[in-house]
């Protein structure tokens, strides 16, 4: 294992960690593999909430620092992740209206760390992100996040459609944030309980997810680019509700 990153690598090491209560993140199986060890390793994880995920030898080989993975390697977070219903009652006890981004498909550990950076430096009560698609809390993400990760809540969902469901039948607001489409930010009112939906710098916001928001808003784009970066349009986007917000904090 490769404590640096978190990862852990062969057959013997990822079933002891999973049997020993380590908080894994994701678990890699070569793709195609019918072993019956394999098979039993992946039940195992997903029974524990991590995410399973198929990936060719060669992708395998490059993540390898042992180069003798058998197969298997698994990635151990940094922090613990938190249910939604644990990110409303922090706000709750803060007595602030709750206030959430949710990452839709941010697989760079460097967008993730910089975007947990901004929350918890913004005061968000909490982050939501994905199994799939979505890069895990490891030793990149932390680093990138300058140790934010340790002192924020981060809830992994399997379906983002459905944390959207979730939070506005809890009374959030969710807007999804959009390069090409919605009303400028400026005119939306983040004061009362609000989540705030990023998307991927290459697709945006998913289709499900864009379809369930309760509104879009865009960042005005005055020069020839089409948007920004995902972590400083989400940046942005909280310093937005700072600013609405500015008479509770101070």
């Amino acid at each position: 294992m490769d404590n640096s990153e978190g990862v852990i690598e062969g057959r013997n090491a990822v079933v002891e960690a999973l049997r020993a209560g380590v908080n894994i993140d994701k678990v890699f199986i070569a793709k195609g593999e019918t072993d019956a060890a394999l098979r039993h390793i992946a039940s195992t994880a997903r029974s524990a909430g991590a995410a399973v995920v198929e990936a060719d030898r060669r992708k395998l080989d490059s993540m390898s620092v042992t180069h003798a993975h058998q197969g298997v390697i698994a990635m151990a977070a940094c922090v613990e992740y938190v249910s939604i219903s644990d990110i409303l009652e922090i706000a709750g006890k803060k007595g602030e209206k709750p206030l959430i981004v949710l990452c839709d498909e941010i697989t760079d550990p460097h967008n993730l760390g910089a975007i947990i950076r901004t929350c918890e430096a913004a005061g968000a009560h909490g982050i939501i992100t994905t199994k799939r698609r979505s890069a895990g809390l490891n030793a990149t993400v932390a680093k990138a996040s300058s140790g934010a990760v340790y002192h924020i809540a981060v809830a992994r969902v399997t379906n983002l459609t459905a944390a959207v469901k979730e939070l506005k039948k809890s009374g959030v607001w969710v807007y999804g944030a959009s390069a090409a489409k919605g009303a400028p930010l400026w005119g939306s009112d983040f004061t009362d309980a609000t989540a705030l939906v990023i998307g991927s710098e290459g697709s945006g916001i998913s289709r499900l997810v864009e379809e369930n928001c309760d509104c879009i808003v865009n960042i005005p784009m005055k020069g020839k680019l089409a948007s920004l970066n995902a972590s400083v349009s989400a940046a942005v986007l909280m310093y937005e509700a700072v600013r609405q917000r500015r008479c509770e904090i101070g």
